[in-house]
């Protein structure tokens, strides 16, 4: 606790004098705190006048006081500047630089990086314009005699580049980098590591902006680095493989004459000692793929780094220390708050993105007073993966040649690291290499079904993802020679009793399903029976990608869901769930709370109500909620009703429409337009709140967003017929400004795809209202046409030429001028419903009734022969 008697003074005088010694027991009670309460303490004690000086002032002056104590109150000031910056005094921020500018040569390194921190943040601040003597003195103090003076000074101008790389190259600060850059290069020969270490890491802030200064001093930067290629300390090393990397993006030119010896150097990088090192070199092959030179310049040493980029996939004993690897068995173990996390959620819009190695491991964004390093997950094993998954798209089936005497020898290996390693490059390759691998498949594929089973958890969930990888060739070959063992053993896993080993079985069944569709039909009884005795199994997290791997399967089995015995399977477990929860509960049905949906009220407005007491709602969760309900309302249809009718779903889903984040909403209108399909009794009442926010996202900027609130409009348009009417100006508008964009340079199919939406929207909206809509006509005819005719009949271009149609009947004359476009759009109906042909039939005859019969013809002459003859079969015209 906070000493009591501090607590008391200040709550009782705010303004009254603190001793030193309580500033200090303050520091050191914060550094026990639970974050919450830090945060509580902290918005008191900067009710406090002088609490920023006495911060920086134990910072600098107290050293007495032991480092660690020191350093956090430099951190907490650090925070406050971050926080308040605009409010402190005058007095006080200048009291606070100087101070920073005099001890940033302090005898501790501790120190010398806390007050770096500190000097970046006040810059970051915008202060750099403010601060004109900082630059200038940082860099006369780097030539001075006192080599703490000279690494304090390199220290804090490493996280001034860092932080404000943009604004050190422009006008605005009469461009400082044309004196600090030559500046830095001198000091890559300095005599001490961690100086030179400084300089590299420096000058590496500026190559990716190419950096004009920068590009000035190019080739003695280059040759710089290539002295430093063997340095003896690791940094440096380190420093001159990133800056390789950087490189061979931005001046490939400058790096060719010496590709070969630096595909050497990077080759002895990758298997450096340091692992720190051997990850920077190892993002050199990741980077060089994707350059169009790869092909040429790396063929002649596949033979040698095949075999490093292989052996660098293994496990390290720390991997399996930190990933308990030696635990067989954790279900029971509830998970920590900070493991609950969905890692391989497919958003309904959202493209999911390519994870070479189907294993995560622990993630760890504990968020400490000190933000400044956070601790990545990214490591060599995935990094090595990653790489081989690229150069097998570059090299296709030759990569193969160097691979597979490799791959036998790991895939049948008595170690189970090394036989680990070696389904993790099965996988890795699978993508590149394909065709190549379809010979060895059906001996392959059993066998990785077998390791299904191994007795090593790790082997077993490294195994689902490689074999979800092959999901496709499986699917392509008889059902009962694969799919069906696959099948049934990864529904084993499902019920695995390790927890990473379920994550990885859910994660590659929800990609069998997307890639088997309905081949699954005939075993579905068996999958919901395993997929509902997993909700009595799961701990909090998994049950996030079970929910996941339900709704995937409704979105690919679709109305073959929809029967009362799957119902009935499926249902009472998911309303259970619901009903159990209470407000507090952690065991979190995730559509219902875990910190942001709870029954009543929706937490994201006790977040923004309250933010101190209630944290921000997890995003990922919403979005997999959400898209959970969205496959449900399409597979189960109506079914979905008693869910909807005995829950807050409607509730909910207003405010994840209003969320800040746009994935959020996207998924949201999805849901939307779904429930509107399934059960639009229970939207009805809420379409006056929802519509408006419609409106409000018919945003093309934000292409997935727009397209799903665009449909979620159309569909409620449908249902509510002429009563759409109060709402047709909240969205016409936009919607006409949305098709009549300027194309981008993209593809007939992608332009095809970005207007479709909102062209079928616009013919709904003119089919339920279109004395609200026609007139509006002559404003879209021509581009409404042009992106229709690209798309195959079905029923929402049905009811969109339905409206089109209605509305020429409303106003004939906004159609004169494009009518060569509308004859173009009814042409491309292959087989429309007899009732929609005669709405053609008549209009088509109408027109040329009106024009009359020489006048037609003219105007008929000018259609290409294909339309020409398809409207003369088909409408006699």
């Amino acid at each position: 606790m906070l000493p009591p008697q501090t607590a008391e003074r200040m709550a009782a005088n705010p303004g009254a004098t603190v001793s030193v010694t309580v500033f200090v027991s303050i520091a050191a009670w914060l550094l026990t705190a639970t974050r919450r309460l830090q945060i509580k303490k902290l918005e008191q004690l900067n009710q406090y006048p002088d609490f920023n000086n006495y911060l920086i002032f134990v910072l600098t002056k107290l050293k007495s006081e032991d480092e660690p104590t020191r350093s956090l109150s430099g951190l907490i000031l650090k925070n406050n500047v971050k926080a308040h910056y605009q409010n402190f005094p005058n007095g006080v921020s200048e009291f606070i630089k100087n101070e920073c500018l005099q001890n940033i040569g302090d005898s501790s390194p501790l120190i010398r990086a806390t007050v770096g921190i500190l000097i970046t943040t006040i810059a970051s601040k915008g202060e750099l314009q403010n601060w004109p003597e900082l630059l200038p003195k940082l860099c006369l103090l780097l030539d001075s005699e006192d080599y703490n003076t000279c690494e304090g000074a390199f220290g804090a101008l490493q996280k001034i580049c860092e932080d404000s790389a943009e604004i050190l190259d422009s006008d605005m600060l009469d461009r400082p980098l044309n004196v600090m850059i030559p500046k830095f290069l001198q000091f890559f020969k300095h005599s001490s590591p961690k100086i030179r270490s400084h300089a590299i890491a420096c000058v590496n802030q500026f190559i990716i902006s190419r950096t004009q200064a920068l590009m000035l001093h190019i080739d003695p930067f280059i040759e710089n680095l290539f002295a430093l290629a063997g340095d003896e300390e690791s940094e440096v090393r380190k420093n001159v493989c990133r800056a390789l990397v950087m490189l061979l993006e931005v001046r490939m030119d400058r790096l060719l004459p010496h590709m070969h010896n630096i595909i050497e150097y990077m080759l002895q990088r990758t298997q450096d000692q340091d692992e720190n090192v051997a990850l920077e070199a190892c993002e050199f092959w990741l980077t060089l793929a994707e350059q169009p030179v790869c092909k040429e310049v790396l063929c002649g040493h596949l033979s040698k780094l095949t075999p490093v980029l292989v052996s660098k996939m293994k496990y390290s004993e720390i991997d399996i220390i930190l990933l308990k690897g030696d635990v067989e068995e954790d279900e029971a173990i509830p998970d920590n708050e900070q493991d609950i996390r969905p890692r391989f959620h497919r958003s309904r819009t959202v493209a999911q993105q390519h994870e070479a190695d189907g294993i995560e491991d622990e993630d760890d964004d504990e968020d400490d007073l000190d933000d400044d390093d956070t601790i990545s997950d990214w490591n060599l094993r995935k990094c090595s993966a990653a790489a081989l998954d690229v150069l097998a798209n570059v090299f296709r089936d030759d990569l193969l040649l160097h691979l597979l005497p490799l791959l036998k020898e790991l895939l049948f290996h008595p170690d189970w690291v090394i036989k680990e390693s070696g389904i993790l490059v099965l996988g890795a390759i699978a993508e590149g290499c394909m065709q190549g691998m379809i010979p060895y498949l059906p001996e392959l594929i059993p066998h990785l079904v077998q390791c299904l089973s191994d007795k090593k958890a790790l082997v077993r969930s490294i195994t689902c993802w490689t074999l979800s990888r092959y999901a496709h060739w499986v699917v392509s070959q008889p059902p009962d020679t694969y799919l069906k063992p696959l099948m049934t053993e990864l529904l084993k896993r499902i019920l695995d009793g390790n927890k990473r080993v379920q994550e990885a079985a859910c994660s590659a069944f929800a990609t069998l399903e997307e890639e088997a569709c309905t081949e699954l039909v005939p075993y579905l009884a068996y999958i919901l029976d395993t997929l509902v005795f997993a909700f009595s199994k799961y701990q909090h997290k998994n049950l996030l990608i079970l929910y996941d791997a339900i709704g995937t399967l409704a979105d690919s089995v679709g109305h073959h869901l929809n029967k009362p015995e799957y119902i009935q399977m499926l249902m009472p477990p998911l309303i259970q769930k619901w009903n159990q929860l209470k407000d507090e509960d952690k065991d979190l049905f995730p559509l219902l709370e875990h910190n942001y949906l709870s029954p009543s009220p929706p937490s994201p407005q006790l977040h923004n109500s309250q933010p101190d007491q209630y944290e921000a709602p997890d995003k990922d969760f919403m979005i997999v909620a959400l898209d959970l309900l969205s496959g449900l309302a399409e597979g189960l249809g109506g079914n979905i009703e008693q869910l909807v009718a005995r829950s807050n779903i409607l509730t909910l889903m207003y405010q994840c429409m209003q969320d800040k984040m746009p994935e959020v909403r996207q998924s949201s209108f999805a849901l939307l337009g779904d429930l509107t399909k399934a059960c639009f009794q229970h939207v009805k009442p809420c379409i006056a709140d929802f519509m408006p926010i419609l409106g409000t996202n018919l945003n093309p900027e934000l292409i997935s967003v727009c397209n799903n609130a665009t449909w979620a409009i159309g569909e409620i348009s449908i249902q509510m017929g002429a009563d759409m009417q109060p709402y047709i100006a909240m969205v016409l508008h936009q919607l006409i400004e949305i098709i009549n964009r300027p194309n981008t340079p993209k593809t007939l199919l992608e332009n095809t795809e970005r207007l479709r939406k909102p062209t079928i929207t616009i013919g709904r909206l003119g089919y339920v209202c279109p004395q609200e809509v026609a007139p509006m006509l002559q404003q879209f005819i021509r581009p409404w046409c042009t992106s229709l005719r690209n798309i195959r009949d079905n029923e929402e271009k049905d009811s969109a030429f339905r409206g089109i149609c209605t509305m020429i009947t409303v106003n004939p004359g906004g159609v004169v001028q494009d009518f060569i476009f509308f004859c173009d759009a009814v042409a491309s109906w292959v087989n429309p419903k007899d009732d929609l042909r005669d709405m053609f039939y008549k209009i088509l005859h109408g027109f040329k009734n009106q024009v009359g019969e020489e006048n037609w013809r003219r105007f008929s002459d000018q259609f290409p022969l294909p339309l020409k003859e398809r409207l003369a079969a088909f409408y006699g015209v």
